[in-house]
């Protein structure tokens, strides 16, 4: 069975509840940083008709294909999502609008051209958004696309959000699922900023099927590789979320969350190897089974140095972070790529 095959049955076995149209999968306000400091932020998880890639099985660790919506929304319905979204950012004076559809907000099948204008002119005419971030493909962002949202947002910075995941077209295929090359993603961010947009690039640590220490080495070279063509990097931390092939595997003990120190190793490399390059990281579900962890002693306090690195970009964030279980961390390191896959602890 080919690992496409084994998402798609796994999609195709859960029950998705039917959810009003006309309001967005998720919103919520936060802090993240752009090129002149920290800001505030909006994120509007648009319910669409779903994820292209996705519906044809898609990627090993992604669960937000069950928030997209059963039956297409109207156009209506769509810009219903926009103004339920944006009562949150009511007291904000200066703030980033982030956007996301599970999918790709450039996919004229999930968001009609139509409903892309009337969006972008609604966020255009707010003087308090500076900049206006949507996640798509790769195989969307075009010179048509982009020159088309740059023009609707006269007077807003327009960001092309993608999640490039790993520079390596092996893990990308075979422990991702992800649909797309290495080469697909730098020719889309070469059109994004020949055409007046920054490029944004989502990377995962930890896919499926990696060692602790070949996942840690694996984003460390993919910033290497992807930094000619990435104006900020956004580390995620592989989580289990349901209906996922992650979670199938999880549930059978041959799947590990990464570490907190794995990622914090990560970020303090790559940060002295790239001083003015934007990295973060938001370590969600920090300290849970499910999520990023390290013991339970730390855990927490770790994340939290890892979200205030995030904002300053500060490498001192890390300076006085310790626990026992560092130590173990590193024997980890050493071991688990002797274990044939198989984590050393849950």
């Amino acid at each position: 069975m080919s690992l496409n095959k084994a998402v798609l049955d796994i999609r195709n076995r859960q029950r998705v509840k039917p959810s009003p149209l006309d309001v967005p999968a998720a919103s919520w306000t936060g802090r993240d940083v752009i090129e002149s400091g920290e800001i505030d932020t909006i994120t509007i998880i648009f319910k669409t008709s779903g994820c292209w890639w996705g519906k044809a099985g898609g990627c090993t660790m992604c669960g937000y294909v069950y928030d997209s919506a059963q039956d297409s929304p109207s156009d209506d319905d769509l810009m219903a999502q926009l103004v339920k979204a944006m009562r949150k950012a009511s007291d904000f004076d200066r703030f980033m609008v982030k956007i996301f559809t599970s999918g790709s907000f450039l996919d004229t099948k999930e968001i009609p051209l139509e409903v892309r204008h009337r969006i972008l002119e609604e966020l255009d005419s707010d003087e308090r958004i500076v900049k206006v971030l949507a996640e798509t493909r790769p195989e969307f962002v075009t010179e048509g696309n982009v020159k088309d949202c740059v023009s609707v947002l006269k007077s807003t910075d327009f960001e092309v959000a993608m999640g490039l995941e790993t520079s390596s077209d092996v893990i990308r295929k075979q422990s991702i699922n992800k649909g797309f090359t290495f080469q697909n993603f730098v020719d889309a961010a070469v059109v994004a900023r020949v055409n007046g947009a920054t490029v944004k690039s989502y990377l995962m640590l930890k896919p499926l099927f990696l060692s602790e220490k070949e996942a840690l080495e694996d984003i460390v070279q993919t910033v290497r590789d992807a930094a000619e063509y990435t104006d900020t990097f956004s580390i995620n931390l592989c989580n289990v979320q349901r209906g996922t092939y992650v979670e199938y595997l999880w549930d059978r003990k041959q799947y590990r969350p990464p570490w907190l120190w794995s990622i914090v190793d990560i970020l303090q490399r790559t940060k002295k190897e790239f001083p003015d390059m934007i990295i973060t990281s938001d370590p969600v579900g920090a300290g849970s089974k499910r999520g990023p962890h390290n013991c339970r002693q730390c855990s927490h306090a770790v994340a939290d140095a890892i979200r205030l690195f995030s904002l300053t970009q500060d490498l001192s964030c890390f300076e006085h972070l310790s626990c026992d279980c560092k130590d173990l961390w590193e024997q980890v390191l050493e071991l688990e790529d002797h274990t044939f896959g198989s984590p050393i602890l849950d």
